[in-house]
């Protein structure tokens, strides 16, 4: 999804939320940046809050300090202020210098999740993993969804702010590929991994604070480097969150800097990240809801990206073909012009009418107006393939030299 996402913006070089406004118009792209935005946040505030229970395991290794959030506010607050405040220093300094971050960080936290993983590997209680009684086919979907909405889903709303630099010569499927492969290979990884510690473990399944639960399972010795490398993940991720979550914030409509939006996405992430640690009584209670709230919207606003996107990229290959023929037939643009100017107008027409649509369903049932708007768009939409279809075939019949008058 992600992947897929990425194609609009490298296209259209704009992040994925001013893209959308094709789709949504101006004033009915604030829903969609809404939901985005607070998804932004809430990740962001995940990670906040699993950042700082890293470093309340990391000091209470080291000077033996109280490892429970709520036994050590101050400590507490101060670990969150530290990893907010390293979050701001890097994501306001711009894409270029996040590239350079990530790319060379990339290199050093992936040598030690390699490191820790394959001493985590030693651990596991394989006759456990074999003799397993299998999961009810409820729990299994439960889990895939928690998965998709925490990891492709979660970022799909952000895939176009990143890929609106690479150059056009850039395909479809390397972006793609490099998405999918890039994140889902580490995540599969550590997933998995998870999923085989958890096994016979009901401590670590059941644990409020996995990262406590986890280190428990290490000698000092390798705890101190898992809770580092998890620390830096987490750190890397947040980066690239807060970058996106500031041109959200921009797209909004607000007259500021990009950094100053960024430092309003930060103050909601404090706040939130208080609340997770002194005031919640579970991490994952409210995680899950949080998730599971937005996977839904968000998967429905990359479902209207992507129609969009298949749309401009069905017109594109149009263009394509007409530029190779061209070359051959110099006279070919101008007989295919009409035809394809009027394919233009019925690609336009069919959004207009989709988003008509999608406004009357919106009005009460018994609105007049909502149904004469349902029963037009819907004698639209009955027209439309055929009409599509002659268009194309007039496109393409034009290759046939015709008699010059």
């Amino acid at each position: 999804m992600v992947g897929v996402i990425s194609i609009a913006g490298r296209r259209g070089r704009a992040p994925s939320l001013t893209l959308s406004r094709a789709i949504f118009g101006v004033r009915g792209n604030i829903g969609p940046t809404l939901v985005s935005l607070m998804s932004r946040l809430g990740w962001e505030t995940v990670n906040t809050t699993t950042a700082a229970f890293v470093l309340l395991s990391l000091c209470t290794i080291l000077f033996q300090t109280p490892v429970e959030a709520k036994s050590a506010p101050l400590l507490t607050l101060l670990f969150i202020a530290i990893f907010v405040l390293l979050t701001l220093a890097v994501s306001g300094l711009g894409h270029a210098t996040l590239l350079v971050i990530q790319k060379w960080a990339t290199y050093v936290f992936g040598a030690l999740n390699i490191l820790v993983g394959g001493f985590l590997c030693a651990t596991i209680d394989w006759s456990a993993v074999f003799n397993a009684t299998p999961a009810p086919m409820s729990a299994m979907l439960i889990g895939i969804g928690t998965m998709a909405a925490g990891t492709g889903i979660g970022w799909a709303n952000a895939g176009a702010d990143m890929s609106r630099y690479q150059h056009r010569s850039v395909t479809a499927v390397r972006l793609v590929a490099s998405a999918a492969f890039g994140a889902g290979i580490p995540l599969v990884l550590l997933i998995t991994l998870g999923g085989l510690l958890s096994v016979g473990n009901n401590d670590l399944a059941s644990a409020t604070d996995p990262i406590i639960a986890i280190r428990d399972m290490l000698p000092t010795w390798m705890a101190v480097p898992y809770l580092i490398t998890a620390f830096g993940g987490l750190l890397l991720s947040n980066n690239l969150s807060v970058y996106s979550a500031g041109l959200t914030t921009l797209t909004l409509g607000l007259k500021v800097k990009r950094v100053y939006a960024v430092i309003v996405d930060i103050v909601a992430i404090f706040a939130g990240s208080i609340y997770f640690m002194l005031i919640a009584d579970s991490f994952y209670g409210p995680f899950i809801t949080f998730i599971s709230l937005l996977a839904v919207p968000i998967t429905a606003c990359a479902g209207f990206a992507q129609a969009l996107d298949t749309l401009c990229d069905a017109l594109a290959r149009v263009v394509e073909a007409i530029r190779e023929r061209s070359r051959e037939d110099s006279e070919y643009p101008y007989r295919a012009a009409p035809d394809f100017l009027q394919l233009c107008g019925v690609a336009l027409l069919a959004l207009a009418w989709a988003r008509a649509a999608r406004v009357s369903r919106a009005l009460p049932e018994d609105d007049p107006l909502r149904a004469a708007k349902l029963q037009s768009a819907g004698f639209f939409f009955d027209y439309l393939p055929s009409r599509l279809a002659q268009h194309l075939g007039a496109i393409d019949a034009a290759r046939a030299a015709l008699a010059f008058v």
